[in-house]
């Protein structure tokens, strides 16, 4: 099969639309098949033995860290050339609008990939008054592909709430290998806090649309610290917000592996996650998570056997469930357990492998699978 992957987000950048297509083409590349990559640029020119293409990309405005791919005629001028069997547009809105036209014009059949809450996000940076706007043209996107795929139960009942059509469900895989108990590191531990220590920690981005400043609520907790894995335009503030959280910079590799493993509570604070990939991490590292009732985490987090939820708008419910967890090492180890048997079954090898069904599905003209 040949399959051409436009994305709104790669390499260098580093974020869950990146971290999806990356897996894809190592996927794409053990089965056998042959693919192609439309990205905004500055980045790589090949990944796992596939060609990039690169096209001009632009800083946004509110957040520089996020370029833009401009829907130049290249887009179209390359899926010509490769002939491919079907176009996967991954989070689709600039790049991916281009892509969803070329597709349709050359009667090619479209998977695209709902990843990424824009309108949230909009929200998050006071963009007032373009929620409507935004999901008009997603929707408008997303109707030209042959299927949309929602990588939570959550998000597939908004998206079909919203007048989204043939919509069907593609998860997230994880490393299981690279997210492992057998990471935590006694050494590190030490060197973020004395022994007995509880350290709760968070990895992501330092960004406005994360909440994250929401841990103010759990700093300060008896016995307790603040771990926090990631960069992002919110760091200073949080640095003045939580002046004694340990704050680790970006990690990545087996670093971000000990990161996660040495951990005692995962605790994120975003909203708008439509999956939720760090949580799946903390959880297939043995760390119980915290994490509001919302989106991505309402399908990974089982309350009381894996981590606990709580109300999205209520910053203090965090504080609650974070203590309970901080006060209980018994229940810490036994949802940690559970936590790891929980994602056993979602690697990326059979998430990859998911993929490839609903490739086939819409090449031989099939109606979603499993549409909310």
């Amino acid at each position: 099969m040949r399959v051409a992957i436009i994305t709104e987000s790669f390499l260098p950048r580093i974020n869950g639309v990146t971290n999806s297509v990356c897996r894809v083409l190592e996927h794409l590349a053990l089965r056998g098949h042959e693919a192609i990559v439309i990205a905004p640029g500055p980045g790589p020119t090949s990944y796992a033995g596939h060609p990039v293409v690169l096209v001009p990309g632009v800083p946004l405005p509110v957040n520089a860290s996020f370029v833009v791919g401009l829907p130049t005629s290249r887009v179209e001028r390359t899926l010509h050339e490769f002939g491919p069997d079907v176009v996967h547009l991954a989070s689709p809105f600039a790049l991916g609008a281009a892509g969803a036209t070329a597709a349709r014009r050359l009667q090619v059949p479209a998977v695209a990939v709902f990843q990424t809450d824009v309108a949230g996000f909009a929200r998050r940076y006071r963009l007032v008054g373009t929620g409507t706007a935004i999901w008009s043209w997603l929707r408008h996107i997303h109707d030209q592909a042959h299927r949309t795929l929602a990588p939570s139960s959550a998000t597939t009942a908004q998206l079909v709430a919203r007048g989204f059509s043939r919509v069907a469900l593609w998860g997230r895989g994880v490393d299981l290998g690279q997210f492992s108990p057998g990471h935590r590191d006694e050494g590190l531990r030490r060197s973020l806090a004395a022994d007995g220590t509880v350290l709760i920690g968070y990895v992501g981005r330092l960004a406005p649309e994360k909440q994250v400043h929401h841990l103010r609520q759990a700093a300060g907790l008896p016995g307790t610290r603040l771990v926090l894995v990631g960069d992002g335009p919110a760091q200073r503030r949080l640095r003045r917000l939580l002046p004694g959280a340990a704050f680790l910079g970006c990690l990545g590799g087996l670093e971000l592996s000990r990161a996660y493993a040495s951990l005692d509570v995962f605790a994120h604070t975003g909203a708008n996650e439509t999956f939720c990939q760090a949580v799946q991490e903390a959880l297939a590292s043995g760390v119980p998570a915290v994490a509001p009732a919302a989106g991505g985490p309402l399908d990974l987090i089982a309350p009381g056997r894996t981590g606990l939820l709580y109300p999205p708008a209520d910053p203090a419910a965090l504080r609650a469930a974070v203590a309970a967890l901080a006060a209980d090492p018994r229940l810490r180890t036994t949802m940690g357990a559970t936590a790891r048997q929980s994602v056993l079954g979602r690697s990326w090898q059979a998430v990859g492998d998911e993929l490839l069904g609903h490739y086939a599905a819409v090449t031989a003209g099939d109606a979603p699978r499993a549409a909310a």
